[in-house]
């Protein structure tokens, strides 16, 4: 088992650690060495909204498959090209994620839950040539929406049925014609949003990725055909990336669910004997809060991860006493490929609480000061930068924005605060963005405000982000209204809704007559959060 790096730092600096080559090919690269490695080995399983097992795919499989369809989008596009896919887990998404890959063509990963408003800017900002989607998601109907979406800008972009993609195949396995793809090259385009509220795409490479995914498995004590139990929407990092990718350096065996369901979740890990599993927390806590009398067996269970929300020390005790494995934490952000620093399998319960682990290979880490980016004193807080192999290309098409997101010298600005101990391991305080994480989910204040202050009832609005148990933090809306009339929660809800996501909807919506204000003016959002959590509000009464 693999253990903790032994140093003793006399500042705030971790210098990258190269105890492992870094892989220098790209993705579509790995796929084939897997399936010339072990060509008989289960990669993909494919798992029904029930709870059967339904295809599956070895490596050999896997790769022929994710060839042909590359031919054909080679056919199509150029390398660099963009694609976006929106749909819910499913197989063909990883088809192509694979097939685009081997063909030097971007995917531009699109949230399932998105409505309107959000698909078109992600659409033209991209420049998309054409979107692979699912007719609808649970309540959402996602064809319907794309196509009046590309009518209504008079776009050209080609809807094509995700469902469909194998029939797109030349039944030519061959790999001539396809252009050489090189692991500096730009995968994917994850966006991710900032504080003007607009999102940005995070322009992730080939190297970034595949070595991202292959270092957090290797932390994790993955091996050849090991079971790994992937919930965890295929839009995110952690799935297209640290799981789908991780499972592929390691020829491990990818079970794929449609969504997550925490009663289902159980019964694949008893009766499929997963290996590993990861997820946010509340994944953890809905699971185990559903499996408290079913009897199920969690023995096969060697570890899971969690991260994109913070980890309570109550929850990984439960996990322990429950599942009978620690919890892994991990920390990062998409922009970072997505992970910066991970938990040790062995390390003790105390450090689990507090600490967000030390940095994967090949990466510097760095706490530097707000007032000047000098290198911080052990144990001062500060901004949390990495910088390495696994730092984003930079914002498509954003120069400016990547300018302010990574230094003339490399450094990736995280936008979180923290500070680091003599012996390298991190701990997060907060952010210096007003970023809040719901389950997992990155939503930006400023995205939701502009969309509340669009009622023309509304004068003034502060989305912040209050502690919850469950989802790590939920979003609170206080508004101020114009004085002609006053909307009632479930009218406020509504109309967020005709352009927002479900995540993005505020639980709590708080009537303001003054703010609390700096002295130039500013609304001390931190002051609403202190007496938000104090009970000095009604909630919802408007």
């Amino acid at each position: 088992m693999a253990s903790p790096y032994k140093v003793k730092l006399q500042r705030s600096y971790f210098p990258s650690v190269k105890d492992v080559d870094l892989l220098r090919h790209a993705v579509g690269d790995q796929l084939r060495y897997a399936s010339l490695k072990y060509p008989n080995n289960i990669a993909l399983v494919e798992i029904k909204e029930e709870g059967s097992i339904s295809r599956k795919w070895n490596y050999q499989d896997l790769y022929s498959a994710s060839l042909s369809i590359a031919k054909i989008l080679s056919s199509k596009y150029y390398k660099g090209d963009r694609i976006a896919v929106w749909s819910s887990n499913n197989p063909e998404w990883i088809l192509l994620e694979f097939a685009a890959a081997l063909s030097g063509i971007i995917l531009v990963t699109v949230n399932p839950s998105y409505q309107a408003s959000e698909l078109e800017y992600i659409l033209k900002q991209s420049q998309c040539k054409t979107i692979f989607l699912c007719k609808s998601f649970r309540t959402n109907p996602m064809w319907d929406i794309a196509y009046s979406v590309c009518k209504s800008f008079n776009s050209k972009i080609e809807l094509i049925n995700l469902k469909d993609i194998q029939n797109l195949s030349t039944g030519d396995l061959e790999q001539e014609n396809l252009p050489k793809v090189l692991p500096k090259d730009p995968f994917q385009i994850q966006y991710t949003s900032g504080t003007t509220g607009l999102p940005k795409g995070a322009l992730l490479t080939h190297k970034g990725l595949l070595n991202n995914a292959r270092f957090c498995q290797d932390r994790v004590g993955m091996k050849l055909g090991d079971k790994f139990l992937n919930t965890m929407p295929l839009f995110h990092c952690a799935s297209s990336g640290m799981a789908t990718l991780g499972c592929l350096t390691h020829g491990a065996i990818h079970y794929l669910m449609p969504n997550f369901d925490p009663k289902l979740v159980g019964k694949i890990i008893d009766e499929e004997k997963i290996d590993y599993w990861g997820g946010v927390p509340t994944m953890f806590v809905e699971t185990i809060n559903s499996e408290k009398n079913s009897g199920r067996n969690f023995s096969s269970l060697k570890g899971c991860t969690s991260g994109g929300a913070n980890v309570a020390p109550a929850l990984i005790k439960e996990v322990r006493l429950k599942l009978g494995v620690d919890l892994q934490i991990v920390y990062g952000q998409t922009e970072a490929s997505p992970l910066i620093s991970m938990a040790w399998r062995n390390d003790p319960a105390d450090s689990l609480s507090k600490t967000v682990g030390q940095p994967l290979p090949h990466m510097e880490l760095a706490i530097l000061s707000l007032d000047n980016d000098e290198i911080c004193d052990i144990g001062t807080i500060g901004e949390i930068c990495c910088r390495g192999y696994n730092v984003m290309f930079g914002y498509f098409n954003e120069p400016s924005a990547t300018s302010q997101a990574i230094t003339e010298n490399g450094w990736l600005r995280t936008g979180d605060l923290g500070f680091m101990n003599e012996y390298g391991y991190l701990s997060v305080t907060g952010r210096t963005k007003e970023m809040i994480i719901r389950g997992g989910e990155n939503i930006y204040p400023k995205e939701i405000e502009n969309h509340v202050l669009k009622n023309s009832l509304i004068s003034e609005v502060a989305v912040v982000g209050v502690p919850d148990k469950i989802l790590g933090e939920i979003v609170v809306c206080f508004l101020k209204f114009d004085g002609s009339s006053i909307l009632t929660a479930a009218q406020l809800k509504n109309f967020v809704r005709k352009t927002l996501s479900p995540q993005k909807t505020p639980k709590h919506w708080i009537k303001i007559s003054d703010w609390p204000l700096t002295g130039s003016g500013k609304i001390k959002k931190f002051v609403l959060k202190e007496k938000y959590m104090q009970g000095d509000f009604e909630k919802e009464k408007l």
